[in-house]
């Protein structure tokens, strides 16, 4: 099992199912020409997907068109089940920033047969994360800055306040459908701007205050 790193700690803790949040921002719903959702839309990555800062994201060769989505990650510390919200704060153990690397032409034409597009989402690489930095010495406010670059161009910028769904919503609303176990990653979804990215280009992520990762695609 992977262990999570963790900003100014030795505390080993094993990743858990990474379960994402699509369509969290409207802008981003709206240019993907899909309806703003009236819950949050659902998919599971494993974790063999994930992978660390400074590393590399892999592009599947039967792939044209893969995209990068930079996302807010949520550590859940402890194990809940339909957590109310002050129970759902605090299994908010950390943060980190994310990538969920999305294959956009799979996921078309699995979109159009009307079949599940898991395979646009679930590849090697698939999910990055930088290093985790823990509630306790970090309480997110909810409006920190987002953004994304790719070979030194912002393609992404937004603020954490444009979700659809804050954090203690989106936990609540999974513990109400499976239980959250210690170790899990949530992918809260992503702002507008997301585009493809090729072999050889250079990506660099960061949240105001949370972290920054970087990584090359290969």
């Amino acid at each position: 099992m992977k262990s999570l790193k963790i900003k100014n700690s030795d505390e080993k803790i094993e990743v858990g199912k990474l379960v994402c949040v699509g369509r969290n921002y409207a802008k981003h719903a709206e240019e993907m020409g899909n309806e703003i959702p009236e819950f949050p839309l659902i998919f599971l990555k494993p974790s063999s997907s994930l992978v660390y800062s400074g590393e590399s994201i892999i592009k599947p060769v039967d792939s044209g068109e893969m995209h990068h989505e930079v996302e807010l990650v949520l550590l859940i510390g402890k194990d809940i089940k339909n957590a109310d919200e002050a129970r759902a704060e605090e299994a908010i153990y950390g943060y980190a920033v994310g990538l969920d690397m999305t294959l956009r032409d799979i996921q078309s034409e699995l979109k159009k047969k009307g079949h599940p597009w898991t395979l646009a989402k679930v590849f090697d690489t698939s999910a990055v994360i930088s290093d985790i930095t823990l509630k306790k010495d970090y309480l997110l406010k909810g409006n920190e800055k987002i953004e994304l670059s790719v070979n030194s161009e912002v393609k992404q910028s937004s603020t954490l306040d444009f979700m659809l769904f804050n954090p203690v919503q989106i936990v609540v609303y999974l513990s109400s459908k499976f239980t959250l176990e210690r170790g899990d990653l949530i992918f809260t979804g992503t702002p507008e701007g997301v585009g493809a990215v090729n072999v050889g280009d250079e990506i660099s992520a960061a949240i105001q205050n949370i972290g920054k990762l970087k990584m090359k695609v290969e």
